[in-house]
């Protein structure tokens, strides 16, 4: 039986996973294990790689024979170490391996379910909101998310093409005067060499209008062995340069990646934390709180977390929109303001995020607004009359609302 309370407690401690499984045949010297290129060469891309050092489950094995026409298999040896060997519902495995439950399909599953592609003006350029855009600069990624919305162009196995026009690209932001927001993504953009990604970056900065620039990310975690002093030095020059990493599980927060989220904050780069809600990953409050307070110790401020998202065979694992909403309940007024993330579903077919949040209002008219707070306490706050908004539908009101 599982001790989630020693489990957790285990989980809040910052720790080393290296070099884990690759110690057992001789150890990798310190300078390559260090260096992210050779991560890069040697991650764990094969059914052999994987059955070398886990005890596959019948499901994970038909999933990685199966995966070769969906999203690729491809898990960096920093991150491997955190997969345990027996454990086949393990929440880091859960994300990582393949399993048959892929191949499933439910009557809400979409290719595209943020419609990025309907919002494509110029091929990798997606502008659905009014002053911002995501550029998808790449398909390929450190390692990949068995849950990627954009598994249908990433990795380079899935079902269309990434074939960003950068030309083009830059002719479109410069054109379009609103967007005042650059978000680079892909795949990872953080995979291109340092002189390759500044040539990116000084292009966007040369554009007037465009004031800052942000870069979605998951390298600090699958390969903090990237995050060195020089690429640091390099983001630097481009500020205001913002960053969204992605860690769903406090164990994904290891010594190495405390350290590579340290030296991007202090080179002034402010961090945010983009999590998605995963069944058997983090859909219990006390996983989710461990997770919000590290990141905190990382400088990193919780800043998503999302449904997930309806993409093409991730139905099991989708957790309830109800579950959700009881974890922000739970960390709502029972922790620091700064470690509550918001709650969002992206709409599906291409409508934005739209945040999901407890229901704290409970009445609302021209004259009052009735709002209870985090331990069910009931308080009413006078409106001035002067919209005629609601917040809440209108209902018979009673005075006992703020006594009970």
């Amino acid at each position: 039986m599982v001790n989630l309370t020693e489990g957790i407690e285990q989980e809040k401690a910052f720790r080393s996973h290296a070099q884990g499984y690759w110690s057992r045949n001789g150890r990798v010297a310190p300078e390559l294990w260090n260096d992210w290129k050779w991560q890069l060469k040697n991650r764990v891309t094969k059914l052999e790689q994987l059955e070398e050092h886990l005890s596959l489950s019948e499901e994970e094995r038909a999933g990685v024979l199966l995966s070769g026409d969906k999203l690729a298999l491809a898990i960096t040896p920093h991150f491997f170490n955190l997969i345990p060997r027996e454990n086949p519902d393990d929440p880091i495995r859960r994300q990582m391996i393949p399993r048959i439950e892929e191949t499933w399909s439910s009557p809400y599953d979409m290719a595209d379910p943020c419609g990025e592609d309907s919002h494509m003006p110029v091929p990798g350029l997606v502008h659905r909101y009014p002053d911002r855009v995501l550029f998808l600069v790449t398909d390929r990624c450190a390692a990949y998310c068995r849950y990627c919305t954009r598994s249908r162009v990433v990795s380079g196995v899935g079902e269309q093409e990434l074939h960003t026009d950068f030309e083009e690209a830059f002719r479109y932001l410069e054109q379009h005067t609103e967007v005042r927001d650059v978000l680079l993504s892909g795949g990872d953009a953080l995979l291109f060499s340092d002189g390759k990604l500044e040539n990116l970056l000084s292009r966007l900065r040369a554009i007037s209008h465009i004031e800052f620039l942000r870069i979605g990310t998951r390298v600090p975690i699958f390969l903090p062995q990237r995050i060195t002093p020089e690429l640091c030095a390099m983001l630097a020059k481009y500020h205001p340069l913002w960053m969204s990493v992605h860690v769903n599980h406090p164990r994904e927060l290891t010594i190495e990646v405390k350290e590579a989220l340290e030296r991007l904050a202090n080179a002034g780069i402010p961090l945010g934390n983009q999590s998605v809600l995963l069944a058997g990953v983090n859909d219990d409050l006390e996983t989710m709180k461990t997770l919000v307070h590290k990141l905190l110790m990382c400088r990193v401020r919780p800043y998503y977390l999302y449904q997930c998202d309806l993409i093409n065979g991730s139905s099991h694992l989708r957790t309830s929109v109800a579950k959700g909403i009881e974890i922000i309940e739970g960390l709502r007024g029972h922790t620091t303001g700064y470690a509550v993330p918001q709650y969002v579903i992206d709409a599906p077919g291409g409508g934005g995020k739209v945040p999901i949040n407890p229901g704290y209002i409970l009445y609302h008219d021209n004259e009052k607004i009735v709002i209870r707070n985090y331990e069910g306490k009931i308080f009413e706050y006078p409106e001035t009359g002067n919209e005629n908004v609601q917040f809440a539908p209108q209902r018979e009101y009673h005075d006992e609302y703020l006594y009970s």
